[in-house]
C-alpha cells in the first residue's frame, strides 16, 4: 500500500507522527499557559492586594478572567470550525499575551479586573485549540498515545503552580506573575507559525451573534451565581435569584434561536449523538469532582494534619502521580485495542471509591492513609480526563470538531464552578455547626481557612475544635462528591463502542482530508 505521494505507507506513517510531535511542542505549551495562569496568579494576590489596594474587589480579578474564559470557549470552537483552527489558535495567544502584558502594568484594582478579563477571553481559545487541532491531526484511534502528554501538563500546572508563584513574587515581583507568559508565548506562537500547517478555511457563512450573546448572558449568570452564592450574597437573595432567572430565561432563548440559526454557534445535532451527550455529562461531573479535591485536600492537610501550605501541595503528588500513569496506559490501551468503554466505567467506579475513602479522614488520619485514598480517585480520573474528550470527538463529524471540543470543555469548566461553589457551601455550614457545637463560637471563624502557622497560634480547645470541624466538613463534601460521581458511573455503564476513527483498519472522519507529513 502507498500514499499518494508514491512512498510506502510505513515510511509516511513515521513521518507524520514524527512531525505531530514536534507540533504538540508548542501545544503544550500553550495550554500549560491557560492553566499555570490562575494558580500562579492565586499565590501572587496577597502581595497584589497589598500594592494596589482595593481588597473588596479582590474576588473579581479571579471572577473576570472565569467569566470571560467560560462565555468565550464556545464561541472560539466556533470560529475554528468556521475560519480555520490554526489563525483562530494564534489569535487567542496573541489576546492572552496582549491581557498578560497589560495585567503586568496594571496600577490600581480596577486596571487589573478589566486585563484580567482581556486574558480570559484569549484563554479561553487556548484549550479549545488544542484539543480541536489534535482532534483533526491524529485519528481518534491513535489520539490516545498522545493524552498522556496533556493529563502531564495539567498536572505539572497543579503542582508547579504555587512554587512558581510564590518564587517569583518573592523574587522578582508580582508583576512577573504575568510577564512570565511572555517568553513562554512568544515560543509557541513562532513555533505554531512554523510548523503547523492546516488547511486554511473560507466560511460563507454568517456568525450567529444572537446565539452567541444569549449563551454568553446564560454562562455568565450561571458563573456569578456559583461564585457569589453563599458568600457575596445570600443563596436567597434578589441578587441570586435575579441571576438564577436571568441564566434560565437566557438558555432556553439560546436553545430556540439554535434551532433556528442558519449556521448555530452550538449545533445542537452534536447533542442527537449518544455518546456525546453522556461524555457532555460525564465531563460535567468530572470537573464538579477534580476541582472539588483540588481545593479541599490542601485545605485538610494544612489544618489537619499540619503541612505547609508548599508541603500540601506537594502532598498532592499521589493523585497526580497516579493520574498520569493512568491516563498513559489508558491511552496507549485505547490505541492499540480500539476498545475504550471499559475505562470511563473503571475510572468512574474508582473515582466513586476514592471520593468515598477520602470521606472517611478524620483527625487521626496518616498521610499515608490520605495518599492511599488520593491514589485511588487520580487514577479514576486518570482514566477519564482525556478518554472522555476522545470519545467526543469520535461522535462528530471533522467540521464540528471545535463545537464538540468547545462543548466538553464548557461542561467540564461549568462542573468545577458548580463543585466548588456546592461544596464550598457544604462544608462551610458543616464546619460552623461543628466550633458552635464544641466551643460556642462557630461564627468566629466564618469563611477562615487557617494555615499550620496560624493553627499554632489559637488556644488548645479552639485549635482541636477547628481541626474536628475541618475534618467535618470534608467528609461531607467528598460524601457528596461520591454520590455526584455514582451518576457518572451510570452514564458510563450507557456508553455504545463505536469503532474509533483511524489507525489500522479504521477510516477517515467524514469529511475528512488525510493529513499527510508534508501537511503538518
Amino acid at each position: 500500500m502507498e500514499t499518494t505521494a508514491g512512498k510506502p505507507a510505513a515510511v509516511d506513517e513515521a513521518a507524520r507522527s514524527r512531525s505531530v510531535r514536534v507540533v504538540l511542542l508548542p501545544l503544550m505549551i500553550a495550554m500549560l499557559l491557560s492553566m499555570l495562569d490562575t494558580m500562579i496568579v492565586g499565590t501572587a494576590m496577597p502581595t497584589i492586594v497589598g500594592e494596589l489596594g482595593g481588597m473588596e474587589h479582590l474576588s473579581w480579578v479571579v471572577t473576570a478572567y472565569t467569566l470571560a474564559t467560560a462565555a468565550s470557549t464556545p464561541i472560539w470552537g466556533k470560529l475554528g470550525d468556521m475560519y480555520g483552527r490554526k489563525g483562530t489558535f494564534l489569535a487567542a495567544i496573541v489576546i492572552f499575551l496582549i491581557g498578560s502584558a497589560l495585567s503586568g502594568m496594571a496600577q490600581d484594582m480596577g486596571q487589573l479586573i478589566g486585563f484580567r478579563a482581556v486574558q480570559g477571553l484569549g484563554a479561553g481559545g487556548l484549550m479549545v485549540g488544542v484539543m480541536a487541532i489534535m482532534g483533526e491531526l491524529i485519528p481518534p484511534r491513535e489520539r490516545g498515545k498522545y493524552q498522556g502528554m496533556i493529563t502531564s501538563v495539567m498536572a505539572l500546572a497543579m503542582i508547579g503552580g504555587p512554587l512558581v508563584g510564590g518564587t517569583i513574587t518573592d523574587h522578582l515581583g508580582w508583576r512577573w506573575s504575568f510577564y512570565i507568559n511572555l517568553p513562554l508565548g512568544a515560543i509557541a506562537l513562532a513555533m505554531i507559525s512554523a510548523v503547523l500547517h492546516l488547511p486554511a478555511k473560507r466560511s460563507r457563512s454568517s456568525v450567529d451573534y444572537s446565539g452567541a450573546g444569549l449563551l454568553t448572558v446564560g454562562i455568565t449568570s450561571i458563573v456569578l451565581v456559583t461564585t457569589w452564592g453563599g458568600t457575596e450574597y445570600a443563596w436567597g437573595s434578589a441578587t441570586i435569584t435575579g441571576l438564577i432567572a436571568l441564566g434560565v430565561a437566557a438558555l432556553a432563548a439560546f436553545l430556540f434561536v439554535e434551532t433556528k440559526a442558519a449556521d448555530p454557534v452550538v449545533p445542537l445535532h452534536i447533542f442527537r449523538s449518544r455518546n456525546f451527550s453522556l461524555m457532555s455529562v460525564t465531563g460535567f461531573l468530572t470537573g464538579f469532582v477534580m476541582f472539588g479535591a483540588v481545593l479541599f485536600l490542601p485545605l485538610f492537610q494544612q489544618s489537619v494534619q499540619g503541612a505547609s501550605a508548599t508541603n500540601s501541595g506537594l502532598l498532592l503528588l499521589p493523585m497526580l502521580v497516579s493520574m498520569m500513569v493512568v491516563s498513559l496506559f489508558a491511552g496507549r490501551a485505547t490505541s492499540s485495542s480500539g476498545k475504550y468503554k471499559i475505562f470511563p466505567v473503571a475510572g468512574s467506579a474508582l473515582m466513586v471509591a476514592g471520593l468515598y475513602l477520602l470521606a472517611q479522614m478524620d483527625t487521626g488520619t496518616s498521610r499515608l492513609t490520605s495518599g492511599l485514598s488520593m491514589a485511588v480517585l487520580g487514577a479514576g480520573m486518570g482514566f477519564l480526563m482525556q478518554i472522555v474528550m476522545l470519545i467526543a470527538q469520535n461522535s462528530v463529524g471533522i467540521t464540528d470538531m471545535g463545537v464538540a471540543s468547545s462543548s466538553i470543555t464548557l461542561f467540564r469548566t461549568l462542573g468545577s464552578s458548580f463543585g466548588v461553589a456546592i461544596m464550598g457551601a457544604i462544608f462551610n455550614h458543616r464546619v460552623l455547626d461543628v466550633m458552635a457545637g464544641r466551643v460556642g463560637d462557630g461564627a468566629a471563624l466564618r469563611g477562615a481557612q487557617l494555615d499550620a502557622a496560624s493553627l499554632a497560634k489559637l488556644d488548645a480547645p479552639t485549635r482541636a475544635a477547628y481541626q474536628h470541624a475541618v475534618s467535618a466538613g470534608t467528609h461531607s463534601a467528598f460524601l457528596l462528591g461520591s454520590a455526584v460521581a455514582v451518576i457518572a458511573f451510570l452514564a458510563a455503564l450507557c456508553i455504545k463502542e463505536v469503532p474509533l476513527r483511524g489507525g489500522a483498519g479504521g477510516g477517515a472522519a467524514p469529511g475528512r482530508t488525510r493529513t499527510t507529513a508534508s501537511a503538518v
